[in-house]
């Protein structure tokens, strides 16, 4: 079991920059696959980024070149750095983890095969 807490939303104008966090408790976080996905209002939630055990990354191509999602295994956290911020890019961001029995390089970009979300934070970019 593990539970996920994200932070670091919050207002900014089309161009600038936030930092999300997801914070992790429980189960040793190095052994899970990670992922960041957004809800836009009206709109499924979509795939973001995501990152492998391994370090291993991919991304949504809307996002691809101005987010960059990342882990600190010694704080249990999980980061997604957003430069270059859009209107379109406003929505709920959610972490994700994926448990796994054994070291892999594979991320996973699809949300059914996440087990474990954060509540979400909100971000908002102004025109």
């Amino acid at each position: 079991q593990v539970q996920l807490v994200e932070s670091g939303g919050g207002l900014v104008q089309a161009g600038g920059s936030l930092r999300l966090s997801c914070a992790a408790s429980g189960r040793t976080f190095s052994t899970y696959a990670m992922g960041w996905f957004r809800q836009a209002p009206g709109k499924e939630r979509e795939f973001v980024a995501a990152i492998s055990m391994r370090g291993n990354t991919g991304y949504a191509d809307s996002v691809k070149g101005r987010f960059t999602i990342s882990t600190d295994n010694a704080k249990n956290t999980l980061y997604l750095q957003m430069n270059t911020l859009k209107p379109e890019d406003t929505a709920v961001y959610s972490c994700a983890a994926r448990p796994l029995r054994y070291n892999s390089n594979i991320y996973y970009t699809d949300q059914r095969n996440y087990d474990y979300w954060g509540q979400g934070t909100q971000v908002t970019v102004s025109s």
